[in-house]
């Protein structure tokens, strides 16, 4: 009896490997504004749903990183849903603070930029199969914002 349940099993596992599952990649990551304790940019994130019903994103977990160091990190619950057989896009605020970005001025230095690594988890809940995450990595270089950029 417990073989033809592990085979059972073994089965749905196969088949639920097989179906098609959505897609995600980060498309640009920007400046926002500048606050009195941080600096916040705005990463965008295509997500293509493969299936013809919406799913529900149940929340967004990112993780900022520069010179190997994590220098921010959160969750955005509930951003809302992907749109069937369609690209949807999400945003996912990131706040940066100043205190971090000081102890990272060796890597500023003269460019005023970040060399960054942006790591996301879009947790999905889809139907029967339950609650996925889609892992993402997106490696850039990000400005700083200037005194021009932050008064115009």
């Amino acid at each position: 009896m417990s073989q033809l349940l592990n085979k059972a099993k073994n089965l749905v596992s196969e088949k639920v490997n097989d179906v098609a599952k959505p897609e995600a990649s980060v498309t640009d990551v920007d400046f926002t504004r500048v606050s009195k304790d941080s600096i916040e940019y705005l990463a965008k994130v295509s997500v293509r749903n493969p299936y013809s019903t919406p799913i529900p994103i149940c929340e967004v977990k990112y993780s900022f990183k520069s010179a190997s160091r994590e220098i921010a990190c959160g969750t955005v619950p509930e951003p809302g849903s992907l749109k069937a057989k369609d690209t949807t896009m999400v945003d996912v605020p990131v706040k940066v603070p100043y205190n971090i970005l000081m102890s990272l001025a060796k890597d500023i230095g003269a460019d005023w930029d970040i060399d960054y690594q942006l790591d996301l988890g879009l947790l999905i809940h889809l139907p029967v199969i339950g609650n996925i995450t889609i892992p993402l990595s997106h490696k850039a270089e990000l400005k700083l914002p200037t005194l021009s950029t932050i008064f115009t």
